[in-house]
């Protein structure tokens, strides 16, 4: 849209005043190699469920609860991710183009009403690195201690207010949303002798909780990410174990990234049949 002017029929009908200052940063900068058949074309998080990317999603669970200022760290095919958000509005709105003028009337505003820092961290950045990018950023401001963090291709219906009471109630550094995934094939429950007495389609794996992301850190954590590249999971983390200073917050809702092609058709069937446990805002 370079060189035309864009103007409204009516003011916006959306505003950020009285939205939650704490920032949500976003990890959206990796190859995501196990769904190659997508993202030799694409960054992962620009993989649609439905007609919408999956960073639209994780975007409007927070946004479902107010928080509406995004910090997305991008890495692998940034542009494309820039490109999306500087043409959200007229992708999403009908539209008159006057040739003559160059102008371009939007009739309906249909955008979000969140405002987005895309920055470039590196094609090859670890993710810790990625995040100690954001740090003039997230310190611009003063009236939150803490920030949300997230990587860019989880889904789940996060109960992100009852996540944030919990990290202020236990004064830690850093809490995580633990999870516990399902199964990836149904379990069969049999006698000595072979005889079936119960099926259970996808039930939930060993047991066992794993990091679900959909992170709150003390800004006071960015201190602890070294200025070497650095993984996230590894030595920041650490860090935090190390010092009593990370807490688990158990999330026995839904939860799912979209890691293989088997996944996003699972994601997607989920979404088609209009049951999409992930989809709060409705």
């Amino acid at each position: 849209m370079l060189g035309l002017r864009l103007r409204t029929t009516y003011p916006p009908d959306h505003s950020l005043s009285g939205v939650c200052p704490m920032k949500v940063v976003i990890l959206a900068g990796g190859l995501g190699t196990r769904l190659s058949e997508e993202t030799v074309l694409k960054p992962k998080p620009m993989v649609e469920i439905g007609d919408y990317p999956i960073l639209w999603h994780i975007m409007k669970i927070y946004s479902h609860y107010g928080f509406n200022d995004f910090i997305v760290l991008c890495g692998y095919k940034f542009h494309q991710i820039k490109n999306y958000f500087v043409n959200y509005c007229l992708n999403n709105s009908d539209i008159t183009v006057d040739l003559t003028t160059n102008d371009v009337i939007v009739h309906e505003n249909h955008s979000e009403p969140w405002k987005v820092t895309i920055l470039n961290t590196g094609f090859a950045t670890s993710t810790g690195s990625r995040v100690k990018q954001a740090r003039r950023y997230l310190l611009e401001d003063d009236q939150d201690s803490y920030f949300a963090l997230t990587y860019g291709d989880g889904v789940g219906d996060i109960d992100v207010p009852a996540l944030i009471a919990y990290h202020r109630a236990h004064g830690k550094i850093g809490t995580l949303t633990s999870v516990r995934p399902t199964g990836r094939f149904g379990a069969l429950g049999m006698s000595g002798d072979g005889e079936i007495y119960s099926f259970v389609e996808k039930p939930s794996g060993d047991g066992g909780w794993v990091n679900g992301g959909f992170f709150v850190f003390e800004k006071s954590f960015l201190d602890l990410i070294p200025d070497h590249d650095v993984m996230l999971e590894q030595e920041p983390l650490q860090q935090l174990i190390d010092r009593g200073e990370l807490n688990a917050y158990r999330h026995y809702g839904f939860w799912k990234p979209m890691d293989t092609i088997r996944d996003k058709n699972e994601l997607n069937a989920l979404w088609a049949s209009g049951q999409a446990p992930w989809k709060v805002w409705e």
